[in-house]
């Protein structure tokens, strides 16, 4: 790749990248691997992702943890071997790697099964982790929150239960005893099962009371009229940068895969007068673990009750397009609809990181969109775009609410009181016998009550235009 010194592979399947920085000191020193599995002929669909792009990522991955990568290769398969996944040619060659750069970790950025894993750390004679297990320490690390520990930790031992009945099966055969009494493997294999199994429960139970807790914040917060914004995109794709411009927040906010991992909510305040609740997620990836989803679904919910999404995506990543449909994926797998675009913004951030060129060009892609399929082309970290975006989010919801025109008697401090909790006060007038004339905007499904509390009055013309 161009932005890092590389060399061939001693395998000689494909690129090995000598990364440029310095050792990081007493860190673990790794060896990235990323097979890369031809395309069979009649294959279906497209490789979302070139080779190039998945191996800068996977590098991200593995220092995203302080791992001091040594060596970085593409390895190209014509098929994925049941014992080893890459064939006994390239474990040997990668093994010499291995070897020469002193390396005690190989991330290998695929799917391992539990055999796979073994042989090759008995090949290699260094610890050995697949994708899905470094995910699982980034998130161990990232966690801050008591929430987010015990959603880690429930992926974490999802994740070692379904590893332990598979690798332990050589343990099955040392049986005992007659007939198909089992003997001592068999009996550790339960025994890990139970105490994995009784943790998973008390994670689980601790885990319904926050979502409950959650349920009952949303509940509440749907009682004020403020709607919800919330942020999601792939990770690294700016959301926390953007979340921080548009609250003036301090949330943590680097170049780095996994950034930021427990959800933050703050009000926001648009130019439209709109109060609403801007909230800002975990970042997405490619092949994101089944088990941090399923963990994780408490925070995400965030996602499934916003009124409004912005879909925040780097558009100077050369994998813009592939990042958009993992995220898509994802969101499906939420039941969120990601071509909604009536609920969904797309957010295309980091042009000052483009040249004039790669500007005017997302300029004109973003320009032929109509309607509510418009992107907004942003900076997060210049503030460029944003007071589009604010305008853009405000038409979105005024489009959405209803707008009522009503007579209170002055002395109905209470409905008064009411109706700024429960509504958006858009003008307030008193005539010359104290009567206040009120016009205030609502949601569809509280209008209605209004109507009939107070006599209220729908206004032609009044709920605005996308």
């Amino acid at each position: 790749m161009e932005s890092r010194n590389s060399r061939r592979s001693p395998a000689g399947s494909g690129e090995s990248l000598a990364p440029t920085d310095e050792p990081n000191g007493d860190a673990t020193r790794v060896v990235v691997l990323v097979p890369h599995v031809s395309r069979r002929p009649g294959e279906e669909g497209e490789r979302r992702r070139s080779p190039e792009a998945r191996l800068d990522e996977a590098v991200g991955l593995a220092r995203a943890i302080d791992l001091d990568v040594v060596s970085a290769h593409v390895i190209g398969l014509s098929a994925v071997r049941p014992a080893t996944y890459l064939g006994s040619g390239k474990v040997e060659e990668i093994g010499e790697d291995v070897k020469a750069h002193e390396a005690g970790l190989v991330f290998v950025d695929a799917p391992l099964s539990p055999v796979q894993q073994r042989n090759l750390e008995k090949a290699w004679s260094a610890k050995v982790i697949d994708r899905t297990a470094l995910i699982l320490e980034i998130f161990g690390q990232r966690a801050r929150t008591k929430e987010g520990v015990l959603q880690v930790e429930l992926a974490h031992l999802n994740y070692q239960k379904s590893r332990l009945v598979r690798s332990w099966t050589h343990l099955e055969r040392q049986r005992g005893g007659f007939g198909f009494l089992g003997g001592p493997g068999e009996t550790q294999i339960e025994a890990d099962r139970r105490v994995i199994g009784e943790r998973i429960y008390k994670i689980e139970r601790e885990l319904e009371q926050v979502k409950r807790t959650r349920a009952l914040h949303r509940a509440s917060r749907k009682k004020v009229p403020y709607p919800v914004v919330a942020l999601v995109g792939y990770t690294n794709a700016g959301k926390s940068t953007l979340f921080n411009r548009l609250t003036a927040a301090s949330v943590m906010a680097q170049d780095l895969l996994f950034a930021t991992l427990d959800p933050t909510l703050r009000s926001v305040k648009l130019d439209t007068g709109d109060q609403i609740i801007l909230s800002d997620t975990v970042g997405f990836i490619s092949d994101l673990p089944t088990q941090l989803v399923a963990a994780f679904r408490a925070t995400l919910e965030e996602v499934i009750e916003a009124d409004i999404i912005l879909h925040v995506r780097d558009v100077s990543h050369e994998d813009t397009a592939a990042q958009a449909a993992d995220v898509a994926d994802v969101l499906r797998g939420l039941g969120v609809d990601p071509d909604d675009d009536h609920r969904l913004i797309e957010v295309w951030n980091k042009i000052d990181s483009l040249d004039e060129e790669g500007r005017a060009r997302i300029f004109n892609a973003a320009a032929r969109l109509t309607g509510d399929a418009r992107a907004i082309p942003v900076s997060a970290l210049t503030g460029e775009g944003l007071d589009e975006l604010k305008l853009a989010i405000g038409r979105r919801l005024s489009r959405d609410r209803v707008t009522l025109a009503l007579d209170l008697s002055p002395a109905d401090g209470e409905g008064l009181g009411w109706l700024y909790r429960h509504s958006e006060v858009l003008d307030r007038r008193s005539a010359e016998d104290g009567t206040l004339h009120l016009v205030v905007r609502v949601a569809p499904d509280r209008a209605e009550n209004i109507e009939r509390r107070f006599g209220a009055r729908r206004t032609a013309g009044r709920r605005g235009a996308a």
